[in-house]
């Protein structure tokens, strides 16, 4: 199927939508909002800033900020140039962050005020980083050229654009890995764009709506599923700074949200709100995500919104989904979209009949509207794409009709309140600590549904650790979403003969009455002689 901006990127659809629609509001975050005609001419001034500052097509600018109209304006700047924006997570610190940074091979990094610090303490491992345009007030960044990112705004609008076609890349999005580092998924402009066509079409979303999103720009969700789809059909995509559960109904109301997606947690969360008299007054008509909870129903009754479940991932985009208006089949999480074939594989790559667990496994109809590769892991990337089908490492069943039901991981990540965590990543930095010999991190059951960081330790001969020494340990050293909640001191891990430790037995013992758990402020003096797992 032809796309309506085939061949095409988001800076121009963009530019269409200014010529048609100037004063309609394209980009709201918190108080800051730009109509079609200023985002455009701010993207076109940017991009010849950025041109001044050596950014040249092809080259990857890593943009580490906070939910900001800079963000939108940045990514679309670059995409008219011909040039890749790597979105770095805010929350990175240490190691994790001159990971990402080091993986981008980025030149040129766009810097919130907020991380100075933090990118001042990894610098000496990035030798390529030669500038940094930094939002907000200058600060000191030894060794770098650095800028303040608003003098991009003083250029002249560039008029063109650089070599763009589809297969380019548009963004990179990091996606946790199931045995090692965060990956950065490499998104061309088509899948962008196909992406958002497709998922606006299949929500039935409408030029006059108002497409609300709590949830950084780093995550596909902000960017390919609000942000996109909102400029496709000249509506308006409204951001804001994070999820509050006590401001979320006043911030729907005050951006005249007719549309939201959610995460489990965040839905449980506002679930959890006592009844109140204003839980109808708002415009929403629709929200999505993942996982819909048993008590989906009760929710849909209780604030008059339709909830729809969809599934994807960030290196595939939406893969299956149910549609709004049709009644849902418990459990399921739709049918795949026209732009996939999905099938659910066993160990050995063949197909699986009805109702048998295996693997879901994906491959496109179409060019370039799946990831095109995990930047600077070669390897990594040919086995997701193994026997020419890229294989998730989610475990499904369909029914006769074709619809699949989500049945587990089988990635060693840990999900938790809509992000990715690579256990490894984890596992690293605990096993730092002088007084681990190793540790075992992986997610248990949460409350608020997905799950929540649970790790296993054993300590070293002879020594001894508290809980909370620990946990500032992580806090220190982990970005926070990454900070276990639970901590279970052991004698030693259970492993196979090949000494691969089963995560498996630790997540059926899960948590248990010797287990620290952060949460409830919850004390066990940790010593060498805790308990064996059998």
């Amino acid at each position: 199927m032809t796309s309506e901006f085939e061949g095409r990127c988001l800076a121009d659809v963009v530019s269409a939508r200014a010529r048609e629609l100037p004063d309609r509001p394209a980009l709201r975050v918190e108080d800051d909002t730009l109509t079609y005609a200023e985002l455009d001419d701010r993207a076109r001034r940017v991009a010849t800033g950025l041109r001044a500052s050596e950014v040249a097509p092809g080259d990857v600018v890593a943009v580490m900020l906070p939910n900001c109209t800079e963000f939108v304006v940045t990514w679309l700047a670059l995409d008219r140039l011909g040039a890749a924006t790597a979105a770095v997570n805010t929350a990175l610190i240490g190691d994790g962050l001159a990971h990402a940074l080091a993986t981008t091979g980025a030149r040129v990094l766009v810097l919130d005020e907020d991380h100075v610090g933090a990118a001042r303490d990894i610098l000496d491992r990035l030798p390529g980083l030669r500038t940094v345009l930094l939002r907000g007030t200058i600060g000191s960044l030894p060794g770098v050229r650095l800028r303040p990112w608003a003098t991009l705004l003083d250029h002249a609008p560039m008029s063109g654009r650089g070599p763009v076609s589809g297969a380019d890349a548009s963004i990179v999005l990091f996606t946790s890995g199931s045995t090692g580092r965060s990956k950065a998924c490499v998104l061309p402009h088509r899948y962008v764009v196909r992406q958002a066509e497709v998922f606006a079409r299949r929500m039935g979303l409408r030029g006059d709506d108002v497409l609300f999103c709590p949830f950084p720009l780093f995550h596909v969700d902000a960017a390919v599923f609000t942000v996109a789809p909102a400029f496709l059909l000249g509506a308006t995509a409204a951001l804001v700074r994070r999820f509050s559960v006590r401001r979320f109904w006043d911030q729907i109301r005050a951006a005249g949200a007719t549309v939201f997606d959610f995460m489990g947690a965040t839905l449980a969360m506002l679930y959890k709100q006592p009844a109140g008299p204003g839980d109808r007054t708002h415009a929403v008509r629709l929200a999505w995500g993942v996982p819909l909870p048993a008590w989906a129903g009760d929710f849909e009754d209780r604030f008059g919104v339709e909830l729809v479940e969809p599934y994807g991932l960030t290196d595939t985009g939406m893969v299956l989904s149910n549609e709004p208006g049709v009644p849902r089949r418990p459990g399921s999480c739709g049918r795949p979209i026209e732009l996939y074939e999905v099938r659910v594989l066993d160990a050995d790559g063949f197909e699986l009949p009805a109702g048998r667990v295996g693997e879901i496994c994906v491959r496109p109809r179409e060019p370039a509207v799946m990831f095109s590769a995990y930047l600077g892991m070669p390897e990594e990337t040919l086995s997701a794409l193994r026997d020419l089908w890229f294989h998730t490492g989610d475990l499904a069943h369909r029914d006769a009709d074709g619809y699949f039901y989500f049945a587990g991981r089988a990635k060693d990540v840990i999900r938790r309140r809509g992000e990715n965590i690579s256990a490894l990543e984890i596992e690293e930095v605990i096993d730092r600590h002088p007084a681990v010999l190793e540790a075992a991190a992986y997610g248990v059951p949460s409350e608020l549904t997905e799950e929540d960081v649970m790790v296993a330790i054993v300590l070293r001969p002879g020594r001894s650790l508290a809980a909370e020494e620990l946990l500032e340990f992580c806090a220190r050293n982990l970005a926070r979403h990454m900070v276990p909640r639970y901590l279970d001191f052991v004698a030693e891990l259970p492993k196979t003969p090949t000494e691969k430790i089963e995560k498996h037995r630790l997540k059926t013992r899960g948590v248990t009455g010797s287990t620290h758990d952060r949460g409830s402020g919850g004390h066990v003096s940790s010593r060498e002689d805790g308990q064996m797992i059998t």
